[in-house]
Formats: C-alpha cells, structure tokens, sequence
C-alpha cells in the first residue's frame, strides 16, 4: 500500500513539476541545500470545502450602530436592529442659580443625531427607512461575559417615537437628524424640568434605552454610525415676556459601548443556505452548487480541509512541505459595486467541530491573512484570495494522532458588518481552487 502510495505522488510530481522557476518561489534553509535534494511541486493534492454557521458573535462594544435591511439575492434577507443605553451629560437644566427659573422654560422639539461612520453594504441609491422604539427591558448583558450577540434581543414598545425616510449618503454627509415624537420629548422635558429625573439611575428608569428598527418593506443596505458620536438632542428655551426667547440644548449620548450592541438576523429561507445545520457540522459544497460562503454579522464562515496531508510523508523518508499557497477564487457574479470583495479573509485554525483554536500563523509566528487579488482578466479568472499555508501543511503532514484541523475562513469585521464572498471549491466550474504545494526531500 505504501509503495502505491509513493508511486501515485511521484507521478504527481512527475506531471506537476514545471521549471526550475518553481523551486525559485520561495527560500528553504541550508540544511536542505544539498546535493541530491529534490524540489516537488504538487498541485493536485485534495482540498475539501464547506460552509458552516456560528452559533452567535458578540456585537457590543463594537463601536458601530449598524442599522438597515436588505434582501441579498444569494444569502437572503438580513437586518439589522440596534440597540443602545443613553446617558445624558447632565440632567439638569441650564440655571442662573434660580429655582423659580426654570418655571419659564418650554420645549421645543427633540431629534436622533446620527453620525455616519463610512460603513455600507447593499444598494445606497435606493431610499432606508427606520424607526425608533422606547425599550421596556432594561440594557443587561449576558451574566457570564458582560456582552450582547448578533442573536440577543430585548423587548421594546410598539409606539415609534421617530422614524426616517432617506438615502444614506455615508461617504458624502456627515449625519443624519432623525425628528423625534414632540409627546415624547414634551414628557421627557417635563421630568427634567420637575426633577423627578436628576441622575443616571432615575433617568434610565424612566428611558430604559431605545432600539433603531429598520422598515422591512423599502430597505435596501444596511449603514454603520458612530457610536461615540451619535446622540439625542433636546432644544428648549426661555421664554420672557417682550423678549427674544434664549435657545438652550440638553443631549444624551451613549457612553457606555458595551450596552450597545445590534441584533443581526439572516431568513435563508429558499436560498442553498436554507438548511445550513448547527454551529458544530458543516454544509459540503457538493450540496451548494461547488460553492463555499462567508458573510459577516450572521456567523456564515467557510471551512477548507486537507483530508490526505498525511500521505505525502510517504513521499520520502525525508521530506518537508517548505512552502505552500492555496488560491480561493471568488465566484462570478456573485460581486458587483453593491456587494463589494473584501481586501482581505481573517484565517483561523478549527477543528472538526468548528471550534476555532487561534489564528493562522507562518512558520515566523506571524498572523496569516488572505490576500485579495484584484487584477482582473477577461474573464475574471485571477480575482480570488492568496493564502500561504506551508507551515500549517507542514504540520498537519506530521501530525501522529488521528485529528486533523482545517482552516476557518471569516471577513475582516465580522462582528460588525455584514460584508460577504462566495468562493469555488476544487471542482467548480469556472473558479477552481487552485493549490501548490513545495515538498523537498533530503
């Protein structure tokens, strides 16, 4: 069995060695400079792909209020509703040290400041509508880790205290203002102005905290805001009788970021993702149309295995992978100007139950990130992602045990955008995964 073994890769070798260029691309030790030493280049080795889900991702303290939906034509409907906890920078209205004072403030109107933080996905052109809703639940993260999930929702009335119809121009605006319900702000004011709110406690038991909720009926993107800039203004005034009233603000702000977070969801209903199993198994790209998937936010990820590494120790009695590339093409039609590539995949290393272990590292000990191709050809064969896997190969081939790791694939972003790709697997049509392999026996 083992001699088959030996001869099947030696005729891979055979077929795969090309030049002595392909010894060129990469530097191998001295300990393996000598004569007699041979360079393999095997470029047909097995890799297996599939698409597997996460059971949640932590989306508090992520700085980003994302808010939007759209139907995305592959990966099916996804939303995005945010949730927050205001503090106000003081809750106490602006006083010449008159207690009687304040009897002649009037409010005048309240509204959302929302600042853009550069961040979309999906069509911009078309009109975003949302809405805001009070919280009835207080904002208390999970007990164990103090942190909120793209899963993780609280209850919130029905009654929208404000709502917007725009085109979300995030590169070109700086903010947006969204009017408030003047009942709600009149009622706030008024708590202010009787000081039944004076503090933090007393204000956030009368507003719990509010939740932006996207139309589902014209959204088509989703949009990120700053939270650290993002705010609630109140405008009153003072009235005098024969006088110009004096304009006055109030505003509240999220201060804390870990009790903001988006609650992020995906209906796959009807798409090759439909019955995507749990967070522990995986989807086969037989079963996907020869396609792996990958998409922020929702905890879509793409796994890649090397399921006979082992065998190329029988290549020789000494031997070792020095180098290693793997070339993930994205799939075409799949990107476009509304669905932009990422510039880069965040590589880690699971195992057979998903479970990540760490990020991949080189033989330096340096994190490994794929990197995004973008030249373009006619038929866009060359756009994909480049990964050097040599010491993870080199690894995995040496392994005594049973257990085998693959590579989890993700975006950068993952807990707070909802960016994807869609890659070919080793026998798609059009955009093979393409691997080369630098074996040297000695």
């Amino acid at each position: 069995m083992h001699k088959f073994i030996l001869m099947l890769f030696l005729g891979m070798a055979v077929i795969s060695c090309g030049t002595d260029a392909d010894a060129g691309e990469f530097v191998v030790g001295s300990d393996y400079l000598a004569v007699g030493n041979k360079v393999i280049l095997i470029d047909t080795a097995t890799v297996e792909m599939s698409t597997i889900n996460f059971d949640s991702l932590v989306t508090s303290n992520q700085n980003r209020i994302l808010v939007g939906n759209y139907e995305d034509p592959i990966f099916g409907k996804v939303k995005s509703n945010s949730y927050f906890q205001l503090s106000g920078e003081s809750y106490i209205l602006k006083t010449s040290g008159s207690d009687t004072e304040t009897t002649n403030y009037v409010f005048d109107s309240i509204a959302m400041i929302l600042k853009y933080d550069n961040y979309y996905y999906g069509d911009t052109t078309k009109v975003q509508t949302f809405d805001i809703h009070r919280l009835t639940q207080r904002v208390k993260p999970n007990t164990d880790d103090y942190s909120f999930y793209n899963n993780s929702t609280l209850t919130y009335s029905d009654e929208s205290i404000g709502t917007i119809a725009y085109k979300p121009r995030p590169t070109e605006k700086d903010s947006i203002s969204v009017k408030m319900s003047d009942a709600f702000g009149a009622a706030l004011f008024q708590k202010l102005k009787k000081k039944e709110i004076t503090d933090f406690d007393t204000f956030t038991e009368y507003l719990k905290g509010l939740v932006l909720v996207p139309s589902t009926s014209n959204s088509s993107s989703v949009t990120g805001f700053h939270v650290a800039t993002s705010k609630i203004r109140m405008y009153y005034s003072k009235y005098q009788a024969g006088a110009e009233e004096v304009p006055f603000t109030i505003e509240f702000s999220i201060l804390d970021a870990g009790k903001q977070f988006n609650s992020i969801s995906s209906d796959k209903t009807g798409t090759l993702l439909e019955n995507l199993p749990v967070s522990s198994s995986k989807l086969s790209s037989t079963l996907t149309n020869r396609q792996g998937f990958i998409q922020s936010g929702t905890g879509v990820a793409c796994r890649i295995d090397f399921p006979n590494i082992k065998q190329l120790r029988h290549i020789a009695a000494n031997g070792a992978i020095v180098d290693a590339q793997i070339f993930l093409k994205a799939v075409n039609n799949t990107y476009s100007q509304k669905y932009p590539l990422a510039d880069s995949l965040q590589v880690y290393v699971g195992d057979n139950l998903n479970r990540i272990s760490a990020s991949l590292v080189n033989s330096a000990g340096k994190t490994v990130f794929g990197t995004l191709n973008k030249k373009s050809d006619e038929f866009n064969e060359n756009v994909g992602y480049t990964i050097p896997i040599g010491s993870f190969l080199q690894k995995e081939m040496l392994k005594q045990s049973d257990s085998r790791s693959s590579l989890i694939l993700t975006l950068p972003g993952l807990s707070k955008s909802v960016n994807r790709v869609v890659l070919g697997d080793q026998k798609h049509e059009n955009n093979k995964i393409q691997i080369k392999i630098y074996y040297i026996s000695y």
